[in-house]
């Protein structure tokens, strides 16, 4: 199991390192830096945490791609998962809310702390309205599925499937939820719920048609007689999930600290390991051995993206997201090691 982990602890060595550095340069104190390199620990067990289920699902995906896109996913999309969500998003909402450009954005983040992180949380209800939609439509893509044949809540999933058979009856299900969240807000936190809302059930099918195209052409070329075996599809998709799963870690980070340093090298360390985490599901086949574990990660997505949509209203504490999604995942593997005694050599549901 340590050989999958080798480079998420040689990035968190170098992470607390800059941390060391960090504090010492801004406060030139021990005491000061030891409580901030605590900070970057707390936020990395934090974003570990909230994102076990973001693992399993990626894991789905990255299975049916090959190794060179498995490592891109690893590397490029840490570089995308680290200084495209954990920097440059949170500084293009201020600069964006703040009418100004990147390099202020920049300086308003080191030099006036709290002003940035109003800026940021002043923006939540857009972010719920956007990543809960994305999330969602992730969720209730994978459950209505008129092909599914394996169903661990079978009393809600195979009506689920059954519905499937009506088009765009997700799309219609989460229209319906955000149009009732919206009531509860003021008009024009509405308005900007609803538009986010939209968007992201845009990007949720746009990245879905990019897969598709992709998947098209892949075809096209075997039938031609070429080998090919590109990812990009599966590559672009995971990126934009990872980034939805993202936004509440941002957002939460701010409640330890409002530092973008540190919040950046915390929140980077625990996303390194939730990718190391999914190599080891896509390596070990532990989803074809857990028969349920994709189901109960499915489940905590939806639970997630609906815990984001009513966040637009309500404040819900990460740990109450945390401990729904732990729950979930870990009720789909008792019951998918239940499951194997039961069938030892069969695949009998």
């Amino acid at each position: 199991m340590l050989r999958f982990f080798k480079g998420s602890i040689g990035f968190t060595l170098v992470c607390l390192a800059l941390a060391v550095a960090y504090g010492w340069w801004l406060t030139g104190s021990a005491s000061a830096t030891l409580a901030l390199v605590w900070i970057v620990t707390v936020l990395s067990i934090l974003e570990i945490s909230l994102s076990f289920d973001n693992a399993v699902v990626n894991a789905t995906v990255l299975a049916e791609m090959d190794d060179i896109w498995q490592r891109r996913f690893l590397t490029w999309g840490m570089v995308i998962a680290v200084f495209g969500m954990r920097i440059v998003f949170p500084l293009a909402i201020v600069a964006i809310a703040a009418g100004i450009g990147p390099v202020e954005a920049l300086k308003l983040s080191l030099n006036e702390p709290a002003r940035y992180e109003a800026i940021v949380s002043g923006a939540h209800v857009g972010i719920a309205g956007f990543g809960g939609a994305f999330l969602a439509m992730v969720g209730l893509s994978f459950f209505f599925d008129g092909e599914k044949e394996v169903h661990w809540i079978r009393w809600i999933e195979e009506k689920l499937s059954l519905v499937s058979n009506v088009k765009a009856a997700e799309i219609g299900l989460l229209m319906v939820g955000l149009y009732l969240v919206s009531l509860l807000l003021d008009a024009t936190e509405a308005h900007t719920f609803i538009v986010s809302g939209m968007l992201g059930i845009v990007a949720f099918i746009a990245v879905e048609a990019i897969g598709t195209v992709l998947e098209m052409r892949e075809e096209a070329q075997k039938a031609a007689g070429a080998m090919v075996r590109s990812g990009l599809g599966g590559f672009l998709y995971l990126n934009v999930l990872d980034a939805s799963f993202s936004f509440d870690g941002v957002i939460g980070a701010f409640a330890l600290s409002n530092n973008m340093v540190i919040i950046a090298l915390g929140l980077s360390i625990g996303a390194m390991f939730v990718r190391s985490m999914t190599i080891m599901l896509v390596k070990r086949g532990t989803l074809a051995e857990y028969r349920y574990l994709e189901h109960g990660a499915f489940w905590a997505i939806i639970a997630l993206g609906g815990i984001m949509l009513a966040s637009a209203r309500f404040h819900i504490p990460e740990s109450v997201t945390g401990l729904i999604g732990a729950a979930l995942i870990g009720l789909s593997l008792w019951w998918s090691i239940r499951h194997r005694r039961r069938h030892p050599d069969t695949g009998a549901d």
